[in-house]
C-alpha cells in the first residue's frame, strides 16, 4: 500500500488545500442557512426570524453530534492510512457509519419528542415558540442522514480527497438554494418550506459522499457484526469525547440565546443574523479542525512527529492572518449586511456591535479548533472534551451572566467572546505541552536498547501536567517538506 498523502510535501500547502476545499463545502451549507434567514426576512415578520434563531440553536446541537462522530472517522481512518493498513481503514469506515446511524437516530427521536420543552428552555414564547417547534420537527428526522453524510465526507478527507468531500457539500448547498425560494414563495410554505429544503439537501450530500467512498475510493468494507462489536471500543473511545466536545459549544450558545431573549425578540433576531454570518465569514477557520486532523493523523501514524508539531504551528499562523483580514472586511461591510437582512432598531445594533468589536476575537475560536484537532488525533479526545466543556461552562456562564447584568444584550455576546479568548489561550498551551513530548518515550527506548525490535506503534505523549517529563529534544521550526522527520524518528525506522 502507498504512503498517506500528507506524510510528505509542504505542510502549509496541505493546510491551505484541506482548509479551502473543506471551507468551500462548509460555506455552501452555511450560505444556505444564511439564505434561509434572508428569504424568511423577506416575509417581514420578526417572529419568523426569531424562530429561526431559536431553532438554529437546537439544530446546531444536533449537527454537533454528527460532527463528533465524523471526528472519530477522521482520527481512526487517517491513522490507519498513515500506518499503511487500508483493510483496517475500510473496516473502520463501515463500522463508524453504522454506529453513527444508530446513535444519531436515537438522539433525533429523543430531541424530536422533547422539542417543545427544549425550545421553551432557551427562551422562546408564544407564536415564536410554535414556529420554532414546527421547523425543528420537520428537520430532526433527517439527522441520521446528516450523520452519514458528514462521516462519509470525513473518510474522504482522511484519504486526502478533500475535493470530493467539498463537491458533496456543494451539491447539498445547491439543492437547498434552489428549493428554498420554490418552497417558501412558490408553494407558499414559509418556514416549513425552508425546513423541507434542508432535509432534501442532506440526502444529496449523503448520496454523493457515499458514492465517493464506495465507488471511487472503494473504502467501504463489508459489514460484519462481530467486527463491528470488536471496534466499538476504539470508535466510542474517540466518538463519545468528541460528541461531548462538540455539544458543549451549542449548549453554551443556548445559554447565550436564553440571556439575549430576556432583552426581547429583536435582539434574538439580530443574534440569529450574527450566528449565520460568522460561519460564512470564517468558514476557513471552522474547517481548520477537519483540515489539520487528517494531516496530524497520517503523520502520527507514520511516526513523523516533527511534521505533527509543524502542522499545529502553521495552522495557527494561517488562522491569525485569515481572521484579521476577514474581520476588517466585515467591519467595512456591516451597514450592507444590516440592509440586506432588513434589520431594524435592536437587531441592527446587535449586528453592528459584533461586526465592529467582536469578530476579530474569532482568532481564539480558531485556536481551539486547532487544539481539538491535535487532541483528537493524538489519542487525547478526553482532553478536548474537558477544554470545550470548560469553555461552554466556566468560560461562558459567568462572563455572559455578568456581562448581561452590567451591559445588557451587548454585554452577553461580549462576555462569550472574553471566555473564548481565555480558553483559546489555555487550549493552545495545553496542546503544545502534548506536542512537545510526542515520541520522547520512543527516543529514550532507543538510547537504552542495544538489541531486539522496537515497537513501531506510536506511543502516546505523556499526560498533561505529568511530573514525569521524560527526554527532551529541541524542535526544528522551519522544516516544511519530507525532511521534517526528526532524528529520533529516523533512528526508529532504521532500527
Amino acid at each position: 500500500m502507498s504512503k498517506g498523502k500528507f506524510v510528505s510535501g509542504n505542510i502549509f500547502n496541505h493546510i491551505i488545500v484541506m482548509s479551502s476545499t473543506n471551507a468551500i463545502g462548509l460555506t455552501a451549507l452555511f450560505l444556505v442557512d444564511l439564505a434561509d434567514l434572508f428569504f424568511i426576512s423577506l416575509l417581514g415578520q420578526t417572529e419568523l426570524a426569531a424562530a429561526v434563531g431559536y431553532a438554529g440553536t437546537i439544530a446546531f446541537f444536533t449537527t454537533s453530534i454528527s460532527i463528533g462522530l465524523s471526528i472519530a472517522m477522521t482520527a481512526l481512518v487517517s491513522r490507519s492510512i498513515g500506518q499503511q493498513d487500508r483493510d483496517k481503514a475500510r473496516r473502520y469506515v463501515i463500522n463508524i457509519l453504522v454506529s453513527g446511524f444508530i446513535i444519531s437516530s436515537i438522539i433525533a427521536a429523543i430531541i424530536w419528542y422533547f422539542t417543545p420543552e427544549l425550545v421553551t428552555l432557551i427562551g422562546a414564547r408564544d407564536e415564536t415558540h410554535d414556529l420554532a417547534v414546527e421547523y425543528l420537527r420537520i428537520l430532526l428526522p433527517s439527522l441520521p442522514i446528516l450523520c452519514i453524510a458528514m462521516s462519509a465526507g470525513a473518510s474522504l478527507r482522511s484519504v486526502g480527497d478533500a475535493k470530493l468531500a467539498m463537491y458533496s457539500t456543494l451539491a447539498g448547498g445547491a439543492v437547498n438554494a434552489i428549493l428554498d425560494p420554490i418552497f417558501i414563495f412558490v408553494f407558499d410554505m414559509g418556514l416549513h418550506g425552508a425546513a423541507l429544503a434542508s432535509v432534501i439537501s442532506r440526502f444529496a450530500v449523503a448520496w454523493l459522499a457515499l458514492y465517493g467512498v464506495t465507488r471511487i475510493h472503494q473504502l467501504m468494507g463489508r459489514f460484519d457484526y462481530k467486527s463491528w462489536l470488536a471496534d466499538q471500543r476504539d470508535i466510542l473511545k474517540v466518538a463519545i469525547p468528541a460528541i461531548s466536545t462538540n455539544i458543549a459549544t451549542p449548549l453554551g450558545n443556548a445559554y447565550v440565546t436564553l440571556m439575549i431573549a430576556s432583552f426581547g425578540d429583536a435582539y434574538v433576531a439580530g443574534w440569529a443574523i450574527v450566528a449565520r454570518l460568522m460561519p460564512v465569514s470564517f468558514s476557513m477557520i471552522f474547517a481548520m479542525s477537519g483540515a489539520v486532523g487528517p494531516i496530524i493523523g497520517q503523520n502520527f501514524g507514520a511516526l513523523l512527529y516533527d511534521r505533527v508539531r509543524l502542522t499545529s504551528k502553521r495552522a495557527l499562523q494561517f488562522t491569525v492572518g485569515y481572521v484579521l483580514v476577514v474581520s476588517l472586511i466585515i467591519y467595512c461591510l456591516q451597514n450592507q449586511v444590516i440592509l440586506l437582512f432588513s434589520a431594524h432598531s435592536e437587531a441592527a445594533d446587535m449586528v453592528a456591535f459584533y461586526c465592529t468589536w467582536l469578530s476579530v476575537t474569532f482568532i481564539f475560536n480558531g485556536v481551539i479548533f486547532i487544539a481539538n484537532g491535535t487532541f483528537n488525533n493524538l489519542g487525547y479526545p478526553s482532553t478536548s472534551t474537558i477544554m470545550n466543556i470548560g469553555k461552554a461552562t466556566i468560560g461562558t456562564v459567568p462572563f455572559v451572566y455578568f456581562g448581561g447584568m452590567w451591559f445588557g444584550a451587548f454585554g452577553v455576546v461580549a462576555g462569550q467572546a472574553v471566555g473564548a479568548i481565555l480558553f483559546g489561550i489555555i487550549a493552545w498551551y495545553w496542546s503544545q505541552y502534548i506536542l512537545n513530548r510526542l515520541g520522547k518515550h520512543d527516543a529514550v527506548e532507543l538510547m537504552h536498547q542495544d538489541q531486539g525490535e522496537v515497537n513501531l506503534t506510536p506511543s502516546l505523549p505523556l499526560p498533561p501536567f505529568s511530573s514525569n517529563r521524560g527526554y527532551i529534544y529541541s524542535e526544528q521550526d522551519d522544516v516544511d517538506n519530507e525532511s521534517a522527520n526528526s532524528l529520533d524518528n529516523s533512528q526508529l525506522k532504521s532500527k
